[in-house]
Formats: C-alpha cells, structure tokens, sequence
C-alpha cells in the first residue's frame, strides 16, 4: 500500500474503515470478535475497538508477518476453552455487501454441521484461487490462478469463510506450519486438507467486492461508500452559498463552507470543516476533514484524506494522504498518451493497476511545489518535496527531495 500507511484505519467517511465495518458485523448479529494486529497498530486497534458497544472485541499481536495461518494461531489461546465454536473469518479491508453475510450466516445456521466459503462469481479471468465444486455446491478443492483456459468454475475464493469448529481448524494449521513448507499460505493448505474429510458448500455471490491490497484500490472502497450516499446531506452549520452548486447525492460535513461559484456534483463526500473555495469543483470523490479545496480548483473522481491544501489545482483519479501541500498550477496527469492501461511500480515490479485512468498517489505529508505535474501513475512519498516546475515522471521516496535545477543566464549589458 506504499506510500499509504494502515488501511483498515482509513476513513470513507467519519469513521475509519475499522469502526464501519465492526459497527456492521455487530448490526449484523455478532456479539463477539477477536482482531488480529501487529506491532505497530495494536493499541490504535484497542483503542478504537472500545467504541464499539454491544460487541466484545480483542486484540491479538501477530509480531512477524507470517501469513495468515499464523495470524489465526495468534487467536488461538483464546478459543481454548471452546474448540467446538464456529469461527468467521473475514478481513477488515474487505468491503462487500451486507448480503454476502447474510447469506452466509443463513446457510450456516440451517447447517451448522457443514463449513461455507463465499465464492464471488466472475466472468472474465482473475488471478485468484478458483474453487472446485460439484453439481451440489460441495468444495472439493481450490486451485491458484489456474489461468483463463483451466478455470475449474466461476467462483473466486474470497475471505469471507465459516468453519463449523474452531478447534480442528487451528489444528490443521498447526500441522501445516509443522511441515515446515516454504511461503505463507498455510491457511489456504489448511482448508484444503479439511476439504477431505469435512463438507464445504459454496456461497455464491455477485455483489460490490472492493478489497484493499494496492494503493490505487482506494478508489473502488471510496466507489462503494459514495454509493451509500442518498440525497443531499448538509450539517446545519455548514455554510452553502447561494450561488454554490450542489447537485446529486452529496454529503456536507458539520462546519463546511462552500464559496460562491463553486460545485460539488455528486456523488461526493465533504468532509468536516473543508473549504470548497469559489468557482471550485468537486465531482465523484471523497474530500476528508479540515481540507481546503482552494479557488478553481478540481478534484474529479478522487480521495483526498484529511488536511490537505489545494489551490488552483487539479487533482484527477488520484489518492491524496493526510496533510498533502498540492500547490497552484500542479496537476495529476490521469491518462497515457495511448490511452491503455496505466502502470505502477510495486516492490521493483510493474503492476498493470487496470484503470485506464490513474493520477498520482501521494504520501502524508508531502509537498508538492508551484507547477508540479505528475505522470499517471506515479507516487510520492510521505514528507516528499517536489520543486516548483518539476515533472515528475518516476516514483519518489519517502523524505526524498526532487527539483528541476534551474541556471540563471546572465546575457552582456543586463
């Protein structure tokens, strides 16, 4: 998610992702769920759990990331006492619809004797695991990016699963982990070992699934969440002027302004206290709290997390962190010149990111000078500082400082 940091505390809306989704799983019935962290955001986790009411939630520490059977183990301790429990397995950063876990929770209960996995039906080729079902829905195997001419079926697993008894599973993970087999799907080698001697039935599902594994997927989350937005919704102390523009399915934050002249087409998000200066547009995207979306500026199709400052800029398909400076003049260039798909850089990899249209992804904290034009694709890194005029063709580090090096020319008799 370079140069983002922690997903599930991303906000789509007043809430991070976190808190929405712990706030469905409990309208949804569950009265009990256990997180899973790491070093680093383990006390944000509990912090933020204790705002759920009506839902006991605690948090475990995966201290190295070793896959997610060894996330599962971390779990383990306690379910002791209850190794008969049906377990859900989901994952934060996984937004689907409400349906998907209804269907699932339906199923299971009219047969707690058997396990369920949400198979998402897809036509075109993914590169995922395939699902192997007979004419029943039973799973019989899962196969890993088989290729678009071996598909066993049309079902792609995605981690939305319950297994019927908590103790046998964290007992088939532990024996894959004592195989010592190299990489980090144990739980998946898990699952297929059960599939043997345990029924699994598929659930099928064809609904909204937006999963957060790169940086870009920011716009498919901030997709679905703008979609739950209906009508016009304006904080009493918000300010709208008269001649302001809002048209479509529009949130307005408490203490926003939005100046005259300026438009805000729906669906969008503003947030808390941002300015929306005059003659500004704002149209598809999410702009968080505390920003300021300065005088012609646009923002089109677009996230911009908290306290951001924008002026007279353009900032298209693009994913801003908290406190990114976007300077007048600059621009995020969102198209290539032939007009295919547009790429990023993972890890020394070139990743096909599947949007023909894709600005810049930017880090916290970073500064982007006067002029500052971004090729499709790129990202900056947190507390980056770019100079005025620059292009910027290639990633930049975090805390990297890029310029273009100007010469002052001294011409005879000046």
């Amino acid at each position: 998610m370079w140069p983002l940091r922690e997903k599930s505390l991303m906000r789509f809306g007043s809430d991070p992702l976190l808190i929405s989704q712990l706030r469905r799983y409990s309208a949804l019935g569950f009265g009990e769920a256990i997180l899973v962290g790491n070093p680093g955001n383990a006390a944000v986790l509990e912090s933020l759990a204790a705002k759920i009411e009506n839902m006991q939630i605690r948090v475990v520490v995966q201290n190295e990331p070793k896959g997610m059977g060894d996330a599962l183990l971390q779990a383990a301790p306690l379910l002791a006492d209850r190794l008969e429990t049906p377990i859900y397995i989901t994952q934060v950063h996984d937004v689907v619809d409400d349906r998907l876990h209804l269907d699932m929770l339906s199923l299971f209960r009219a047969n707690p004797q058997e396990s369920f996995i949400a198979g998402y039906e897809m036509a075109d080729y993914f590169p995922g695991g395939y699902l192997v079902i007979d004419a029943d829905g039973r799973i019989n195997g899962i196969v890993e990016k088989p290729g678009a001419d071996n598909r066993p079926s049309n079902f792609v697993t995605i981690v939305a699963h319950i297994h019927n008894h908590s103790g046998r599973l964290m007992e088939a993970i532990r024996a894959e982990y004592a195989r010592d087999v190299p990489g980090d799907d144990h739980y998946e080698r898990a699952i297929d070992s059960l599939l043997k001697n345990q029924i699994f039935r598929v659930v099928p599902y064809s609904g909204h699934w937006s999963a957060l594994k790169f940086p870009w997927h920011v716009l498919d989350v901030m997709e679905y969440f703008l979609s739950q937005i209906e009508g016009q919704i304006v904080a009493e102390d918000a300010f709208v002027a008269k001649t302001a523009t809002l048209s479509g399915n529009v949130f307005v934050g408490a203490g926003a302004k939005i100046f005259p002249g300026a438009a805000v087409v729906g669906p969008a998000y503003i947030g808390a206290g941002t300015i929306v200066g005059n003659n500004a547009l704002v149209r598809h995207s999410m702009v968080m709290d505390g920003c300021n979306v300065g005088f012609t500026t646009e923002v089109a199709r677009s996230y911009v997390a908290e306290g951001c400052q924008m002026h007279a800029c353009r900032v298209l398909d693009s994913v801003f962190a908290p406190n990114v400076n976007f300077s007048a003049g600059c621009t995020t260039a969102n198209l290539r010149i032939d007009k295919g798909d547009v790429h990023s850089i993972v890890k020394g990899n070139k990743i096909n990111t599947g949007r023909d249209k894709l600005g810049a992804i930017v880090g916290q904290d970073a500064f982007l000078s006067v002029d500052v034009m971004t090729m499709p694709g790129v990202k900056v890194g947190e507390k980056a500082q770019v100079g005025p005029g620059t292009h910027v063709l290639r990633d930049v580090q975090d805390n990297q400082r890029i310029y273009v090096k100007q010469v002052l020319g001294i011409v005879d008799g000046d």
